[in-house]
């Protein structure tokens, strides 16, 4: 049986592979110039969201256990002021975030969690890091599939259970034994 922090860990690396993969498939349904379209003024491109994710991972990831999460290399404004030409260079962006997160992710031990970690001098638990994170990256994952669906309206390929789906999806579930399984197991 797993011990609750290992549970804790499995769990984490699932979501933040889940949300991962979510990103990526909204970002698949679009083009160049759409990811790089803003709502208004105030609004981020998807670009500049993806822009800004990978800052945030590459800091916050590298050197995780042994440096500040806040990296003096790292330009947050310019995250948010300049985005990427196309979803080639965007997805390379993407995956360099994602691979300091999940590699740092994947190294740590049980025993890691309750070691404490600085952002900007401000003192937390691994634990406490990764829960930061993982209400952080969602956040963003939501806008980008939010503008996905605004962009591309009723030819969006829904990520979740289609309007209209949700008896059909219950059933299904329901007609299942009952398991102990992460929802993450069956995306």
């Amino acid at each position: 049986m797993q011990s609750t922090d290992e549970n804790f860990l499995e769990s984490s690396r699932k979501l933040f592979r889940y949300y991962k993969a979510q990103g990526e498939k909204a970002i698949a349904q679009l083009s160049d110039e759409q990811i790089n379209l803003r709502p208004n003024e105030a609004s981020n491109s998807i670009s500049l969201i993806v822009h800004h994710l990978s800052g945030n991972m590459l800091s916050r990831w590298t050197d995780f256990l042994t440096t500040d999460g806040e990296k003096p290399t790292r330009d947050r404004e310019a995250e948010f002021e300049k985005g990427y030409p196309d979803k080639v260079t965007l997805l390379d962006a993407w995956e360099k975030g994602w691979k300091a997160l999940l590699d740092t992710l994947d190294s740590l031990k049980p025993e890691d969690l309750a070691t404490i970690i600085y952002i900007r001098n401000e003192g937390q638990t691994v634990l406490e890091a990764i829960q930061r994170q993982l209400a952080h990256y969602p956040l963003h994952v939501g806008q980008i599939l939010y503008q996905a669906k605004a962009l591309k309206g009723s030819d969006f390929q829904s990520l979740s259970i289609p309007k209209g789906s949700s008896a059909t999806f219950n059933a299904q579930k329901f007609g299942a034994e009952k398991a102990r399984k992460h929802f993450t197991d069956t995306h």
